[in-house]
Parts: structure tokens; C-alpha cells; sequence
């Protein structure tokens, strides 16, 4: 039995979720998402408050319980709060600048990578090596993230690269003599 599918997902208030068949709505202050409800589950709005169920007594079913609840519940943080994630890039020249809609990254190659911002996500540089991702969706937001990222992951002898604030990174020893 599914811990995070049986407690339901509280709406509050300045939020209205809407259920069209197997399309969730839910809009809210900071704009609106839809999320199509897997076939296994179903969807009950009572109010101000969303229940998912499964249908079936099956392992699909039971899998999808909790994934279902999840994704419904981020996407009501996603329209109240949003997501934020904060890269931090650590070496000699590693910057970054945000120019209209693109992110130019200076990451010790012999040209800046250009970025184009996606739709619905916002970076912002406070610093020169920091880099915030902002959005209603985690899913880009997180995507994001990681493609910024993949240009130059951090490396364990030295921790030189792109990385998530707080993550840490497993340093190895050095060639001895």
C-alpha cells in the first residue's frame, strides 16, 4: 500500500483544479498546468482537496498510486511557489551571463556556450559563478538544470565543473611519485 498515495493533496487557496476526463487542470497565481492522469489511478476533487485512487488491486496500478499523487502535488507547489535550482561553478574563468533570452557560459573551452532559455523557465546570474533555474514545472526546471550541467560536470581531483548547490563531490587522491 502506497504511503504518499493515500494522503491526499490539499488546494489552496487562490488555486482552482478543474478534472476533465483524464486531463487535470490546475491553475493558479503563477499560471496554469495540466497533467493527464495515467489510466491505472483515478482522480476525485473533493473541494479543496485532490484524492488519487487505483483501480485495480494490480502492481502497475499500485506503482502508479504514489508516482500520480507526486506529480499532482507538484504541480500545485509549481502554480503557488514555483522550483528554483542553483548551479554553482567552481574553476579558474568559469562564469556565466544572462543576455535577453540566453545564458552564455564561459566554462575554460576556447569559445562561450551559448544557452537558449526554454519557454515558462527563468535564469537568473546573482554572481558570476551562480547560476538560479526558476519555473512552474519541476520537470524543466530539473531538465534544465542538468543540461547546463552536462557541459562540464565536476571532475574528482580538483571538484572543477558545474554542480548542484549542496552536492557533494567524491574527491579522489592524486598520481604519487
Amino acid at each position: 500500500m502506497s504511503r504518499i498515495g493515500k494522503k491526499p493533496v490539499p488546494v489552496p487557496a487562490g488555486v482552482t483544479a478543474n478534472l476533465a476526463g483524464t486531463l487535470l487542470s490546475i491553475k493558479g497565481p503563477k499560471g496554469e498546468l495540466k497533467l493527464s492522469i495515467a489510466d491505472e489511478v483515478e482522480c476525485t476533487i473533493d473541494g479543496a482537496v485532490i484524492s488519487i485512487k487505483p483501480r485495480t488491486d494490480s502492481k502497475r496500478a499500485r506503482a502508479f498510486w504514489g508516482l500520480q499523487r507526486t506529480l499532482v502535488s507538484n504541480l500545485v507547489v509549481g502554480v503557488t511557489a514555483g522550483f528554483t535550482e542553483t548551479l554553482e561553478m567552481v574553476g579558474v574563468g568559469y562564469k556565466a551571463n544572462v543576455q535577453g533570452r540566453q545564458l552564455n557560459l564561459a566554462l575554460g573551452f576556447s569559445h562561450d556556450i551559448p544557452y537558449p532559455m526554454p519557454e515558462g523557465i527563468d535564469i537568473k546570474c546573482p554572481d558570476a559563478t551562480t547560476i538560479v533555474i526558476s519555473g512552474m514545472d519541476k520537470q524543466k526546471v530539473g531538465q534544465v538544470a542538468a543540461e547546463i550541467r552536462r557541459y562540464r560536470k565536476p571532475e574528482p581531483y580538483k571538484g572543477k565543473g558545474v554542480k548542484y548547490r549542496g552536492e557533494f563531490i567524491f574527491r579522489k587522491e592524486g598520481k604519487k611519485k
